[in-house]
């Protein structure tokens, strides 16, 4: 599945989700792995286990999942030579110990679970080895009954302390009066008592230490020597034996190292299982049909990160048409709609839960591919327009029968003319090549294209002009407006401003509603006539009938003219040259136009006063900032600079 979708469609923060959910470190590992799948019996399954998963939960079952605490350290020494210790082999002993738990409890779930359950089936009890540890290993540390030899070991250690304490007493008794204190001390392992220093050779033993300052030494008596001695080589002995008894169980885990790891991988499937599960339930996630027939139709969908801001959203694709053409306004949900599409997608063929309605149908595609957001590079120079065609590009050549393409805002960011137009070359390919397509645009000659060709449909998100609040509904078979004069209004733009605003988008609609179709779906003639000094345009339909003539006219700058090339309107920054060119300005962007390209929409004078200063419109503030300057008085240096070919 492509990277760049899983990114944009946040599904790496939806696994984030579900990981907290994980308790062990195999389940963890499971998650990580978790991605897209494209086999709908795979699917199926996994979707199935998440189920009886969230069904056990919701009967308040509490499932005893074993602990993988040290086990990993533990795994990861078998068998290179380490003898492991008995908080090592404790650790594998409460996993062992779980395993059995698991296998006894799912034995009893067959009715809820009847597929999960039989996974805990392949769990080995490793009862000799659980035994054995239990036996040998006892608070922690290896018990008496472990060997017979260190059993026996231990026996003449304890005969021996008996002797050393009694002797101490004795020495303690007799020796009181010059004793620091009457106690029995520990020195490198050895019984010693302390002594008052300058007292210290009326003791017959050794000194083996002193006290920080020097005021006590710590004695080990003649009558204990041969005695510590002893015990300390009885105590060499009883290292040994434990010795002995940690390799025997060391070996007995390597033994059975297969089945280790075996539990410990079905306990990682149940951990990862059991957390899709618990991240369903906190989202509303249900199971969902599947189908390879391209057909999604989702009720009450929402998405996973917005649980609570979102109103649920219902869409259909695949029964009649493939793709829908999504319009409405700014922050009216657009892309809400297709990243919550994509990442339930996405979610679904990942064997998960998703939050929409029962009954809903999601096809399996191999691949979705989307173009959503800001895709600038800083460090590869491109801009937004830029990145997103190297995007659709990567998207022509893989799309196919079972691709989901969801794009953002098609075309954005360029001129709208060559926008509108490339956005449609596109779609037409997209098409051809029989892929799925959701795609949001500011385009209204899209709606129009949606409308007339097979394969497409119209949608909109809803919109109150009221509260100016999207209401993220998307109505499919309607086309939707960008209510820029109605929220203008609402912002408290001049009354003026916005009658005016009306007017001129009522005049537009009116002279181009049937324009841009006439440009798309006709070929365009252009006929001289000799006697007369001014060029017709007639157009011709596919049948070659003659629709009309427009006389071309002398325009003046601040003309608003409708370029026929780019089915759009603009204003005349610069008059007609020798070759016939005239300067317009589109959206911003000044272009170089064939007069027999342009028919004039509406004259200068009805559009500004007559002592109107121009350059407001075509000038940029800092070249108007220097004119004043100039008209008041001469300063060096200061220059107007335009780009060449755009005065």
């Amino acid at each position: 599945m492509d990277k760049a979708t899983l990114s944009m469609l946040e599904y790496d923060r939806m696994k984030e989700s579900v990981m907290a959910y994980a308790v062990s470190y195999a389940g963890r590992k499971r998650v990580i792995e978790l991605h897209p799948m494209d086999q709908i019996r795979v699917i199926q399954r996994a979707m199935e286990e998440t189920d009886e998963a969230t069904a056990m939960i919701e009967k308040g079952a509490s499932i005893p999942l074993p602990s993988l605490e040290g086990v990993d350290y533990v795994v990861s020494l078998l068998n290179t030579g380490y003898m492991f210790t008995e908080q090592d082999l404790m650790a594998m002993y409460t996993f062992l110990n779980s395993c059995s738990q698991l296998k006894k409890y799912m034995a009893g779930k067959g009715h809820i679970a009847p597929v999960i359950s039989t996974y805990a089936s392949s769990l080995d009890d490793l009862l000799k080895v659980r035994r054995e540890i239990e036996r040998c290993i006892q608070y922690g540390k290896v018990s008496d009954q472990a060997s017979k030899n260190l059993e026996r070991v231990r026996k003449k250690i304890v005969v021996i302390k008996e002797r050393i304490q009694k002797k101490l007493a004795n020495v303690l008794s007799r020796h009181q009066s010059i004793l620091q204190e009457s106690l029995v001390c520990m020195r490198n392992g050895r019984y010693v008592i302390p002594v008052k220093k300058e007292y210290h050779k009326q003791v017959k033993g050794v000194v083996l230490d002193q006290s920080t300052s020097g005021q006590t030494v710590y004695m080990e008596p003649d009558e204990i020597s041969d005695l510590q001695v002893e015990m300390y080589m009885l105590e060499a002995d009883e290292a040994r034996e434990e010795g002995i008894v940690l390799y025997e169980l060391t070996r007995l885990l390597e033994a059975e190292v297969a089945a280790i790891l075996l539990n410990i991988e079905v306990t990682g499937t149940y951990d990862f299982i059991i957390a899709k599960a618990k991240y369903a339930r906190s989202i509303g996630g249900v199971a969902v049909q599947l189908n390879d027939k391209g057909i999604i139709s989702v009720q009450g969908a929402k998405h996973p990160l917005l649980l609570q801001k979102m109103i649920p959203l219902s869409v259909e694709i695949g029964q009649g048409y493939q793709s829908l053409i999504i319009t409405g306004p700014n922050t009216g949900g657009k892309t809400v709609a297709l990243k919550t599409v994509g990442l339930l997608t996405l979610m679904a063929q990942s064997g998960m839960l998703v939050p929409v309605e029962q009954g809903s149908n999601f096809a399996v595609f191999s691949n979705i591919m989307t173009v959503i957001g800001d895709g600038q590079s800083i460090e590869q120079s491109l801009s937004t327009f830029s990145a997103q065609i190297q995007r659709i590009t990567h998207m022509v050549r893989a799309a196919d029968r079972s691709t989901l393409l969801l794009i953002d805002e098609l075309a954005a960011g360029t001129d709208p003319g060559e926008g509108m137009a490339l956005s449609i070359a596109i779609l037409e390919e997209l098409n051809a090549r029989g892929a799925s397509m959701m795609v949001t645009t500011h385009f209204n000659e899209l709606k129009s294209f949606a409308s007339r060709t097979a394969g497409f449909e119209n949608a909109r998100m809803e919109f109150d002009v009221e509260t100016l609040e999207p209401l993220y509904r998307l109505t499919i078979g309607e086309s939707g407006q960008s209510y820029a004069i109605e929220i203008a209004k609402k912002l408290g733009m001049v009354s003026d401003i916005i009658k005016r605003s009306q007017e001129i988008v009522s005049k537009q609609r009116s002279h181009v509603s049937g324009a841009w179709e006439d440009q798309v779906f006709e070929d365009i003639k252009i006929e001289v006539e000799p006697s007369v000094e001014h060029v017709v345009v007639d157009k011709i339909d596919r049948e070659g009938k003659k629709k009309g003539a427009v006389p071309a006219t002398k325009f003046e700058l601040g003309d608003s003219v409708y370029v026929t090339t780019f089915g759009r309107t603009g204003i005349v920054y610069k008059q007609e040259d020798a070759m016939g060119m005239v300067g317009v300005m589109i959206q911003k962007h000044k272009h170089q136009v064939n007069k027999k390209r342009l028919q004039l929409f509406l004259d200068k004078s009805e559009l500004y006063p007559d002592d109107y200063d121009l350059s407001i419109i075509f000038d940029s503030k800092e070249n108007r900032k220097k004119r004043r300057i100039m008209e008041r008085r001469h300063v060096d240096g200061l220059m107007i600079t335009q780009e060449p070919g755009k005065d």
